[in-house]
């Protein structure tokens, strides 16, 4: 397949997609030698995609949401689905997804649905990304954390989750972050691709701090965020400085810096 066939495939919507077509898309996305490239190119077939909160669940139980789905993303399935196009088989597609989405077979229980204890360090671990914040921070990175206690389970926001105590991860999870008011400079000469995680203040009652997750995108205008965007309701180009200016002044759960991962192809 071309360069250009392949470009051309990534400009038309996966959702508008027959099988056998999605398929070259996906042999396109492995001739691209990083899986940060494969993924930012991945996202191209969502441009424009509206934004759905929580748009996949396991097909039936607590979220009959489908397993997989084109026409609709959250920032974080906007991701996983990418991550999954980027590196499965079109025979496999979904069985890629579930291993990346869960921890066992593809249950409400098993979903790794908390970024800091559950997400985060299990595809650190699975060898899908690596923490490479402190190299785009340099000597403004500082340390921060999350604790999660059994009192925080019981609270709102962990309690609506209606997890088993077995799932209910505990601990305190420290990450290091790039302050916000600096972040948008620190990432200027950052490679496309890499996941942009937002940190905010922590509230302690709440499970979890990470309010987003996002690509970085590079222009001649400066670094861009591509993600699923609950303000514009699609997936979407924005610049980082003006995302951050948007959301610095968000009451008191303002965003306090961000986290930066680098999607790394898993060991074969």
């Amino acid at each position: 397949m071309t360069a250009l066939l392949g470009l051309l495939l990534l400009a038309t919507p996966w959702g508008s997609m027959a099988g056998p077509q999605r398929a070259d898309a996906m042999a396109h996305l492995k001739t691209l030698p990083t899986l940060r490239e494969r993924v930012l190119e991945a996202t191209e077939g969502f441009m424009g995609a509206p934004y759905v909160l929580s748009p996949l669940g396991e097909g039936a139980g607590h979220d009959p949401d489908p397993l997989i789905r084109w026409d609709a993303v959250d920032c974080v399935t906007l991701i996983e689905q990418s991550i999954a196009l980027s590196t499965a088989e079109p025979a496999n597609l979904v069985e890629t997804l579930t291993a990346l989405r869960y921890d066992g077979p593809a249950s409400w229980e098993n979903r790794l649905h908390v970024m800091e204890s559950q997400w985060l360090p299990q595809n650190v671990k699975r060898g899908l990304l690596r923490d490479v914040t402190a190299q785009w921070g340099g000597e403004k990175t500082r340390r921060v954390k999350k604790v999660i206690t059994a009192s925080t389970w019981k609270e709102k926001s962990g309690a609506g989750l209606a997890l088993p105590e077995a799932k209910q991860e505990k601990g305190t999870f420290e990450f290091d972050i790039i302050p916000s008011e600096v972040a948008a400079e620190a990432l200027r000469k950052a490679p496309a691709g890499l996941l942009v995680v937002v940190f905010r203040a922590d509230r302690p009652w709440l499970v979890t701090r990470i309010s987003h997750v996002a690509l970085l995108v590079q222009t001649p205008k400066g670094p861009m965020l591509r993600h699923a965007s609950r303000s514009f309701k699609k997936v979407v180009d924005e610049p980082l400085a003006r995302y951050l200016g948007r959301n610095l002044d968000f009451g008191r759960w303002t965003i306090e810096g961000l986290a930066v991962f680098e999607p790394v192809l898993p060991p074969s």
